[in-house]
């Protein structure tokens, strides 16, 4: 990849910029390394831990397969905010490549437009099955980028600086909102939000305005979900997550949207690096601080603003490793596994939600019921489930091999 050492960034739109830049493989292996994290959930790490209670290794595999039921991050907690990100990053080359082609603004809208719908749908198809009927809900990965989608595309037509604006205000308006929502009085039915009083992971004070299903998007919800036909009415989401976490959402993919910005313009690639380890430190530190001062919680469940700072700053500091060892170091050997599931993460991800169920069960079918015990009973779900993951990648390399990549 050519560089230079031109003048950093300008505020001007990406859309001025038209030439087809080069596929970045660093783009594709980091969303890799996200979908086998994700396609991993499969191996069920906490059974392991389970059964060997005195080993602090498999604990602590464990505690990063699994999500932190309220405050914090583990590596689990970075697969969707990475895919966000990606989603960002990725913004800048699409719009050029249309561009250059001649596309029109209109077509590229309206091309946003259905992207969006297609995602908002495809979450709602995947978090029905094995339902009685549709199960409206968008809190999914795939319908919360479709939500926020158009707006991004939008702004990949503006100026940094309007960008970052609009970054800022998103956040800020959002804590606001919930700043602003009343805390549950007296005669709150903490029964019916799923939640109780004591719950050992409860916020006091004003970080409680960021409490589990007791805030302003749980009781939006409540509203706005009991709009479509349901099984039983909404009261709570048993995992806390909330429809309104796309509006931060998109804040994670603006940043990612900068991301691309840095990595498509003519300054050097060490520098490149430098800012991204810059923005990367500087997130992570902005987001814990404000957690540090009771300013606002570190909460992934409902994407709070400290989250979407302290979880964008690990996002850039991933993209730093993998475009510095992969684009510039030029070390990708290594990375071709990953390669392959990033070139088709829609695939990967669909495989993970729909047949990854069905492959586990034929092992079963033919290859006896204890088969998966070879090495002993604490490690069978290692062994069924890393046999799934190795279907699912075969499936996608010759899907590689083939030149089928799903896109939307």
């Amino acid at each position: 990849m050519q560089t230079t050492t031109s003048a950093p960034l300008t505020s001007a739109p990406i859309v001025n910029s038209l030439q087809v830049s080069k596929r970045l493989a660093s783009v594709d292996v980091y969303r890799g390394f996200v979908m086998l994290l994700m396609m991993a959930e499969i191996l069920e790490l906490a059974e392991v831990a389970k059964a060997l209670p005195e080993s602090n290794f498999w604990y602590l595999l464990a505690f990063h397969q699994e999500h932190v039921e309220w405050v914090g991050c583990s590596l689990h907690d970075l697969i969707q905010p990475s895919f966000s990100f990606l989603v960002g990053v990725a913004l800048p080359y699409s719009l050029g490549s249309r561009l250059a082609k001649g596309a029109s603004f209109g077509a590229l809208f309206r091309h946003a437009v259905v992207r969006s719908v297609v995602l908002i749908l495809l979450g709602i198809f995947l978090r029905s099955m094995h339902r009685d009927q549709t199960y409206f809900t968008f809190e999914d990965t795939l319908t919360q980028i479709g939500l926020g989608y158009p707006f991004l595309f939008l702004l990949g037509f503006s100026s940094q600086r309007v960008q970052i604006v609009t970054l800022v205000l998103l956040l800020v308006g959002y804590w606001a909102a919930f700043a602003l929502y009343p805390l549950p009085g007296p005669d709150f039915d903490y029964a019916a939000a799923g939640v109780t009083l004591d719950w050992e992971y409860n916020l006091s004070r004003f970080m409680a305005h960021w409490n589990k299903n007791t805030n302003l998007a749980w009781a939006f919800d409540k509203w706005f979900l009991n709009l479509f036909p349901r099984e039983s009415l909404f009261s709570n989401n048993n995992g806390g997550y909330v429809t309104l976490s796309f509006i931060p959402t998109l804040g994670t993919m603006i940043l990612g949207l900068l991301a691309g910005n840095t990595l498509k313009s003519a300054i050097a690639d060490k520098d490149k690096i430098k800012r991204f380890l810059l923005f990367g430190f500087g997130l992570l530190v902005l987001g814990f601080l404000l957690h540090l001062a009771g300013i606002n919680p570190i909460v992934k469940r409902i994407w709070t603003p400290a989250w979407t700072l302290f979880s964008g700053g690990w996002c850039f500091l991933f993209l730093a490793v993998f475009y510095g060892v992969i684009d510039v170091a030029q070390y990708k050997s290594w990375s071709f596994p990953f390669l392959v599931v990033g070139m088709n993460s829609i695939a990967a991800y669909v495989m993970a939600e729909t047949i990854a169920k069905f492959i586990s069960r034929s092992f079963y079918i033919h290859l006896g019921p204890y088969y998966d015990q070879v090495f002993g009973l604490p490690y069978a779900t290692l062994v069924s489930g890393g046999l799934v993951m190795f279907v699912e990648w075969l499936i996608l390399y010759w899907m590689y091999r083939n030149k089928i990549f799903i896109k939307i």
